[in-house]
């Protein structure tokens, strides 16, 4: 990994991770590495691009050394032919045969040449896409870790919220004024029980005399009413 985390990670893993932990923000680090492994991806890319090219070279190379390889060494059996039938001096095709068969041999050299190269370059061209495949699967995953830590990061910013404002608030007054408050409203309690006994308090002398006063005239009244109410039902005078 380029950039920042490569930075960081040249150091020893105990400062490393102390200087993780002093980070601010994680999602925007992450976010910055997934960035650079792009940037990875994107020159290992250009690389891969370079030596597949050449690797493609070669093989042309190699291809075009052995059709050539066939053309001169037809060309040597078409020479010996016509020496053969008269069409050419008997010395003259064997000097020029030889000299196709010089060619077809500096081909076969070519050939050789070719082949060992595009034999390389096929082993580069692997061991590049393997990286880069490695590398496109390590993007995809942090890309899709990413998207947790980022829920989670909202999450733990949340809760530390609202715990900062718990541990802000004053537990003890709270509980003090609680009970301040409790007191108040057993005090206006107890203020309303007095009054209403104070309502019902004794009566006066004076009260209690009327009251049997008029007791005693009421029940007298009744009497007679009803020592009438009998005599007349007797028929008495």
């Amino acid at each position: 990994m380029a950039g920042f985390f490569k930075r960081i990670f040249s150091l020893g893993s105990a400062e490393a991770h102390s200087i993780i932990d002093k980070l601010e923000d994680p999602v925007k680090m992450t976010e910055q590495g997934i960035r650079e492994l792009k940037q990875d991806l994107e020159k290992a890319m250009q690389n891969f691009a370079e030596v597949k090219a050449i690797a493609i070279k070669a093989e042309r190379d190699m291809e075009k050394a052995k059709n050539g390889a066939v053309d001169w060494e037809r060309k040597a059996m078409a020479l010996l032919q016509q020496g053969q039938s008269g069409k050419l001096e008997s010395s003259k095709a064997d000097q020029l045969a030889t000299e196709a068969l010089s060619r077809k041999e500096e081909c076969g050299k070519q050939f050789a040449l070719a082949k060992q190269a595009s034999d390389s370059q096929n082993a580069t061209v692997q061991t590049l896409q393997k990286n880069i495949d490695t590398l496109k699967s390590k993007i995809q995953q942090y890309e899709n870790e990413l998207v947790t830590l980022k829920a989670r990061a909202k999450t733990a910013s949340a809760t530390k919220k609202i715990n900062k404002q718990l541990a802000s608030v004053d537990s003890t007054g709270t509980v003090a004024m609680l009970e301040r408050m409790k007191q108040k409203v057993e005090e206006e309690e107890t203020i309303a029980l007095a009054y209403n006994d104070m309502a019902e308090q004794p009566k006066s002398v004076d009260d209690e005399i009327n009251d049997a006063l008029l007791t005693d005239e009421t029940s007298t009244s009744s009497s007679s009413n009803e020592l009438a109410a009998l005599k007349e039902k007797m028929g008495i005078q």
